[in-house]
């Protein structure tokens, strides 16, 4: 399902997104270089912003200008590879090696100038994927529109996070005490604070406004049992429980993960032994607390909601940016578990009658990740750890680590060796 040519108001739609890309960076460069004095910075925001200028030209012009059929079908069908499988497990592993390569080369990455040519590059490829129909069909939904926001927000403050944080870090190593501390500016109450709300109060109810206006409610046909829509999907702050529910029961994937995923996410702060960092921006100072809270924030909630909301389409199926979500896709699976894979396919023999001697090389499975695996990290890696915190705090700690690591592990199992469930008792519905 792929244009042919694109309709003039779409041309036009793309001629007017690039105009504001162009004042973007118009505005940036003159900022940089009237309030900034930084010739450099005022220079790349000018290339970008002529850039953006010949799209817009190219677009009012109604040049045509669009992704070509073959790198579409190309990443149609890379995704697809592996019995569809290679879709999520791309997706999953580019997420985590983009969160470690940030971190790792945080200091170059936060940069204004590589930040800002990194955020052009988004855009410019933003509006390349919508002359794709099935790209422009998913990402302008009404109720989709808000995660495309979601995904610029949380990057742009993730930056400046981690940007304030380089700097602060780059004083503390020369002896300088953090920016915070020397911004002791305080104001009253009244009227400073309250008149920014109201101006605040007063804006955010103006936008709110023209967006219900412009973007109508995605309202559908009332509820019946008869039919259901394909794909039904949870509001987009449940996307990611409902990711989970592929790879766990109800019960583990709609309470006990994320109960204990937030649990640890606010525990994690107070049980670090480590006092740096409070009160500014730092991250050298306290790398494990912010890796970890980033890491289940970021990677294990956002880029599940990401993938909840554009690449899973009728069944629950993995479909890539530019793919037509066709609701007759199957996908060829047999998930076995691990039972099976021990007793039939290890053992060469038939599963026990006896739920017990059935399920006990996965109940051993999850003993040893859960009670082997703390002592092996006291006494290796994280010995450390155990040292500043103790027995009971570092169990505590690893524990919850664990349950946080166990969705991204039976995520990977699932995809690569079909693995439906480590322990599954029937008899007692405790399926893990």
């Amino acid at each position: 399902m792929f244009d042919s040519e694109l309709t003039s108001s779409l041309q036009t739609g793309l001629a007017i997104y690039y105009l504001v890309v162009v004042l973007l960076n118009l505005g940036f460069a003159a900022y940089q270089l009237r309030a900034r004095r930084d010739t450099r910075l005022a220079a790349l925001g000018a290339i970008l912003g002529l850039l953006a200028l010949v799209h817009m030209l190219a677009y009012f012009g109604h040049a045509n200008w669009q992704l070509s059929s073959g790198f579409r079908a190309f990443t149609t069908s890379l995704m697809g590879a592996w019995g569809g499988q290679a879709g999520p497990i791309l997706y999953t592993a580019l997420s985590v090696l983009g969160f470690v390569v940030f971190l790792y080369y945080r200091r170059f990455l936060t940069e204004p100038s590589v930040a800002w040519l990194l955020l052009n590059v988004s855009l410019v490829a933003a509006g390349w994927s919508m002359t794709d129909a099935n790209f422009r069909l998913i990402v302008t939904k009404e109720d989709n529109v808000p995660i495309t926001m979601l995904i610029f927000s949380v990057g742009f403050f993730t930056w400046l996070a981690m940007r304030k944080a380089v700097i602060n870090d780059d004083r503390i190593a020369k002896g300088e005490p953090p920016v915070e501390s020397l911004e002791n500016d305080k104001v009253l109450v009244w009227p400073d604070l309250v008149y920014t709300e109201l101006i605040a109060m007063i804006v955010c109810t103006f936008l709110l406004v023209i967006w219900a206006v412009v973007l109508k409610a995605p309202l559908e046909q009332p509820a019946t049992s008869a039919k259901a829509p394909n794909p039904s999907k949870a509001p987009w702050y449940f996307l990611g429980l409902q990711e989970m529910l592929v790879y766990y029961d109800p019960w583990m994937a709609g309470i006990v993960l994320p109960l204990m995923i937030i649990q640890g996410l606010v525990t994690i702060p107070y049980i670090d032994f480590n006092q740096k960092g409070n009160g500014y921006f730092s991250f050298a100072e306290r790398k494990f607390a912010i890796s970890i809270f980033m890491l289940g924030f970021i990677v294990m909630w956002v880029t599940l909601i990401v993938l909840g909301t554009f690449l899973r389409g009728p069944n629950w199926n993995f479909f890539g940016p530019y793919e037509y979500w066709d609701p007759h896709k199957v996908l060829p699976l047999n998930n076995v578990n691990l039972s099976d894979y021990f007793w039939l396919g290890l053992m060469r023999t038939t599963l026990p009658e006896h739920w017990f001697w059935r399920e006990l090389p996965g109940i051993l499975v999850v003993l040893g990740y859960l009670l082997l695996l703390p002592p092996l990290l006291a006494r290796t890696i994280m010995r450390p750890f155990f040292i500043h915190m103790g027995f009971i705090r570092f169990f505590l700690l690893v524990n919850l680590i664990q349950l946080m690591a166990a969705l991204p592990i039976k995520m990977v199992l699932r995809w690569t060796i079909n693995l439906k469930y480590i322990v599954y008792i029937p008899e007692f519905f405790f399926n893990i």
